[in-house]
């Protein structure tokens, strides 16, 4: 039996094609990593060497996931293929090659908050403002103006206004400091090497006889560098597979172009073209309702999805008088669910447009204790703790790298203060030296004291040390050490208060992440590798399906998942489709395709929801049901009336003042639908952030990091009261009441 037996005839196709460029066109839920594998396994069935193979995926989730099915199909031979992210693949070329373009094969990599750090820096050299110049909005114009591959030149001639002329100049010193500091930024890692493929065409050849054999993820994604990259390694041979579906084209405000997918067949004439349109995840009714809304948009590839699923239930559209009683009635859909159905909290999402919108659906998911965890939130690599130890590694790493020297210089605290790190700066601009090598020369500088020379000069032969153990030690032996000789940990747990003990097991979690990349990569675990891993990680990539909990997410984060319950939150004119005033056809057609994104990721049951009431930027409005309902065939749905819920807006905004009353109205409510979410006893939610009155020695409680535990001792009035709680996962643990937010479950 051939292993390509196991796709239906389109996918065999698809993956039996071995040299000349093919496209394949794959509908959503159709089987695209699946045919991506297999065309994979057939290439090496069919003798083509490993390492001529060359798989390039937008997240690290999704080359992992097409490497380990590689692997099960066909054994280890998989294992020396190339996959990973675009991001990845390049960076992991330019520590090859990077001394061809000027830099050290040690260069950092700035993530969005480094870059934002170095622009407000810069910002500051120039006597810019930051309330005139908003350093978000320069990093933004910058990457956008790099995704087309512009220059500071370039972008100084097309300058429209005067910010824009700033931003110019911003952006040339932005780029010296870069190659100073040796560091890239995301987009440098694109930028960089075909910098370094048009100045030495032989390292260009060099990996094009490498890669003989490209295959392209999410093809309808990239952008113009993107293009550029995958086209001068796939010029001499042209064995190019690009997989996408324009109909997901979502991303063009991170500089995606859909006319990549689009233009294809005239990039290569002699193209093959292949269409996915069995749909293997969603019923009939939720197909039927993406294909209804997405036959709207002018500019597509022509396609028609179907599946042999069943028709499945309506989509149930909801109907609330404001956003608080749309996150009631989604919480009660949620338990109804669970109740009927019999499954897990996992199953479900909640997709949003924006992130302010998941206030309001999380205070509801709160009150009735349904646990969730938020996509995109504030992720662990970005926490200042882990950030504040990562930045070390990186200075141990690469010297040279001034924001992250900055940022570890006093901490923690160590009698370095704003004066004299700006005398040190000073100093290297007078100079033009590395910051690193005016710290570590500090007992010359003249404008110093020698108490802080002393203290300057600590800080730099503790940097120095760590850069000679970096060979002598394996990644996790050098960073547990560093952490204890910094006293990182001591400082936390002297601390004392349940935000510094998060701290404290935030860096013992980074301490088991540095240890199991060791365990898991040996040869290849050193400190480099490491850093560069954490810095290409993204939101998608660190979500887990082990935890049983809600997920919550923008539609943007939901592209290339699935899930048997999804609600779509805030179907409004203005807030989705997104616009201020009226969109132009280009910006709407990208809307209708990131509602047919959230359409799809549905399998069993789609729940959408609109308010009649809402609060957006401080005032009240009264929005307009979204265009793209009434897009959908009404057959295929059913409104629900109001009469379901307990609560109109009404209710809740009468209730303001009596919380608990409230508190103990829903429990009953959530009890008659559902016992397994609610205690027996009254929750005293007035109380969250200050002394429980209905805390006492003996009660069960629930704490948000920590989980149920029972209350055993209780000292000390008001603001200083503290509980020890005996917690089933940590055990003993003494809080401040004050900042515990405990909740009460009941004796």
């Amino acid at each position: 039996m051939s292993l390509l037996d196991q796709l239906n005839p389109v996918q065999q196709q698809a993956a039996s094609v071995i040299t000349g460029p093919i496209m394949i066109v794959a509908g959503a839920g159709s089987g695209k990593t699946r045919v991506l594998t297999y065309r994979i396994a057939h290439l090496l069935e069919a003798g083509i060497p490993p390492y001529e193979i060359l798989a390039l995926t937008f997240t690290n989730k999704a080359a992992r996931e097409m490497k380990e099915r590689t692997e099960r199909l066909i054994g280890n031979h998989a294992h020396s293929v190339w996959a990973g992210t675009f991001h990845s693949i390049f960076a992991r070329i330019l520590r090859q090659e990077a001394e061809g373009i000027g830099y050290q094969r040690s260069f950092t990599i700035y993530d969005s908050d480094d870059s934002q750090s170095l622009i407000k820096n810069i910002m500051s050299g120039l006597n810019l403002s930051q309330q005139q110049f908003n350093p978000r909005a320069v990093q933004s114009r910058i990457s956008g103006a790099k995704n087309q591959m512009l220059t500071p030149s370039d972008y100084e001639e097309s300058a429209k206004d005067f910010f824009e002329q700033n931003v110019s100049k911003i952006f040339f010193e932005y780029g010296q400091k870069l190659f100073k500091n040796n560091a890239m930024d995301f987009d440098d890692l694109l930028l960089k090497p075909i910098e370094l493929f048009k100045k030495h065409p032989r390292i260009l050849e060099k990996f094009q006889y490498r890669f003989k054999y490209l295959l392209v993820d999410e093809y309808q994604d990239t952008n113009r560098a993107q293009y550029v990259l995958i086209n001068m390694l796939a010029s001499k041979f042209r064995n190019i597979c690009v997989v996408g579906d324009d109909a997901q084209s979502i991303y063009a405000f991170r500089g995606a172009d859909i006319r990549n997918i689009l233009d294809f067949e005239r990039d290569y004439p002699d193209t093959k073209v292949y269409r996915l349109e069995q749909n293997y995840r969603s019923t009939k009714t939720i197909l039927a309702a993406a294909d209804s809304v997405i036959k709207n948009n002018r500019s597509q590839i022509s396609k028609t999805l179907w599946t042999d699923n069943p028709k499945g239930e309506k989509i149930t559209l909801i109907e609330a008088d404001d956003d608080k009683a749309e996150g009631v009635h989604i919480v009660h859909h949620i338990q109804e669910n669970i109740s009927k159905e019999k499954i897990n909290l996992k199953d479900f999402a909640i997709l949003y447009r924006t992130n302010a919108q998941s206030r309001s659906i999380e205070d509801a998911l709160r009150r009735a204790g349904v646990p969730y965890v938020i996509v995109g939130g504030i992720e662990f690599y970005k926490r200042k703790e882990i950030k504040d130890v990562l930045a070390y590694l990186r200075v141990i790493v690469n010297p040279k790298d001034e924001e992250s020297l900055l940022r570890i210089i006093n901490f923690p605290a160590r009698g370095i203060g704003e004066t004299t790190i700006n005398k040190l700066i000073e100093q290297a601009t007078k100079t033009n030296a590395p910051l690193v090598e005016v710290v570590q020369n500090v007992r010359g500088l003249e404008s110093l004291n020698d108490r802080t020379k002393n203290t300057v000069a600590q800080f730099a032969s503790l940097i120095q040390k760590y850069s000679e153990m970096k060979s002598q030690m394996s990644a996790s032996e050098l960073a547990r050490s560093l952490v204890d000789e910094l006293g990182i940990l001591r400082m936390f747990k002297d601390e004392g208060t349940p935000e510094a003990l998060g701290r404290w097991e935030n860096v013992q979690e980074l301490l088991s992440a540095v240890t199991e990349f060791v365990a898991d990569k040996k040869e290849q675990a050193t400190l480099e590798n490491f850093l560069e891993e954490v810095a290409l990680l993204s939101a998608i990539d660190q979500t887990s399906d082990e935890r049983n909990s809600v997920t919550m997410m923008t539609l943007h984060a939901a592209k290339g998942l699935e899930f048997p319950v999804v609600f779509i939150a805030g179907l409004e004119e203005g807030l989705f489709p997104m616009y201020q005033v009226a969109p132009d056809v280009s910006e709407l057609e990208e809307e209708r395709r990131l509602c047919y994104v959230g359409i799809t990721r549905a399998m069993k049951k789609l729940y959408l929801s609109y308010t009649r009431l809402r609060y957006r930027f401080g005032d009240v409005t009264y929005p307009v049901i979204s265009r793209f309902v009434s897009e959908i065939d009404e057959t295929l749905i059913h409104k629900e009336t109001n009469r379901r819920s307990m609560f109109t807006a009404e209710k809740i905004s009468s209730m303001q003042n009596a919380r608990q009353r409230y508190a103990h109205s829903l429990q009953t409510h959530q009890a008659q639908k559902n016992e397994a979410f609610v205690p027996d006893q009254e929750v005293d939610y007035e109380n969250e952030s200050q002394e429980d009155i209905s805390l006492k020695v003996g009660v069960y409680v629930e704490h948000e990091v920590f989980g149920k535990g029972k209350v055993m001792q209780l000292s000390g009035k008001g603001d200083s009261s503290k509980a020890v709680v005996n917690f089933q996962s940590v055990g003993m643990k003494n809080l401040m009441i004050k900042f515990a937010r405990l909740r009460v479950l009941g004796a």
